[in-house]
């Protein structure tokens, strides 16, 4: 009796685990459908909250961050924060050599002159609003690209390389590939920052930063692009422009996805070596994160 009861047992377990694989592989399956027509590179890497459903494409390949890396300076300078170094009512002058004209920055639109600001008026704008004005500024307080980088490879982080600043990024295409990461890379920064399991933000920090996250203003057609009105997505972008030969070298987005009962999944999305036009980039983001989150209402709780 004993041996048909674990017979059985080892049976339903053998049935759900190729359940469970062909769910997951339905998912990848229905993601390169989107891929397939596409001439770009694009990597993926998801995770479900309980960690059970898993997948990844190209996930280990280096993709260039652009403004992504944003997201990694506000938790560096957080950090800081948070040890005393600096304070969020702390002032910083940003003057009126630094609002470089190439540069997107609502708060050079904003302060035409310069100004004195607090390090809660640049962060904020820096990821909500992908200031690159507020990034280089926050930036130079921490001592360059480099301390950022060092401050994630110190936290145990893999696959995480932050060299230049946005002014640096703007002057020479090729420089932009020395700010990379990879999207299994990001979603272990996502997942790290909201379960904070590695301490990394203060309570009153993190609040901070996830408030940011949520309302991040750039990349309405990515990950928020075809979901539900109301979905809660916080998230991070990151762009770059086209090269005289018609290729698009970054349009990424990262970020938290949650569904109405509760639960979320971790999505990473970097497009690369694109020859399709803006349009269709971030299409090929909304259409992922619209098949996955289906994937997961799918899935019964």
């Amino acid at each position: 009796m004993t041996r048909l009861r674990c017979t059985a047992t080892l049976l339903f377990l053998l049935i759900s685990s190729q359940g469970f694989t062909q769910s997951i592989e339905e998912l990848r399956q229905r993601i390169k459908q989107i891929l397939a027509s596409k001439n770009a590179v694009v990597g993926v890497s998801i995770a479900g909250n309980d960690g059970a459903d898993t997948l990844s494409i190209n996930g280990e390949r280096h993709f260039p961050m652009q403004s992504v890396f944003k997201f990694h300076i506000g938790i560096a300078m957080l950090s800081k924060i948070d040890k005393g170094n600096f304070s969020l009512d702390q002032k910083v002058e940003i003057t009126k050599n630094n609002l470089l004209p190439g540069l997107h920055s609502p708060i050079r639109n904003k302060y035409p002159e310069g100004a004195t600001l607090t390090i809660a008026e640049i962060l904020e704008p820096t990821i909500s609003s992908s200031d690159n004005v507020g990034c280089d500024a926050l930036l130079r307080l921490l001592g360059g690209p480099q301390a950022v980088e060092n401050y994630f490879l110190n936290n145990r982080f893999k696959d995480i390389s932050i060299k230049i600043n946005e002014e640096v990024m703007q002057d020479n295409w090729d420089l932009q590939f020395q700010n990379w990461t990879t999207p299994k890379a990001a979603n272990e920064v996502l997942a790290s920052f909201y379960y904070n399991d590695r301490k990394l933000l203060t309570e009153k920090s993190y609040d901070f930063l996830w408030r940011v996250m949520k309302q991040t203003e750039t990349g309405k057609d990515r990950l928020k692009g075809q979901l539900p009105k109301g979905t809660v997505v916080a998230h991070k972008t990151g762009s770059s422009g086209t090269n005289p030969a018609g290729l698009t070298a970054a349009v990424n987005d990262i970020g938290i996805i949650f569904l109405p009962d509760g639960r979320f999944f971790f999505i990473s999305v970097f497009v690369t070596n694109s020859k399709e036009d803006s349009e269709t980039n971030a299409k090929i983001i909304a259409e992922i994160a619209k098949v996955t989150y289906d994937f997961f209402m799918s899935k019964v709780k």
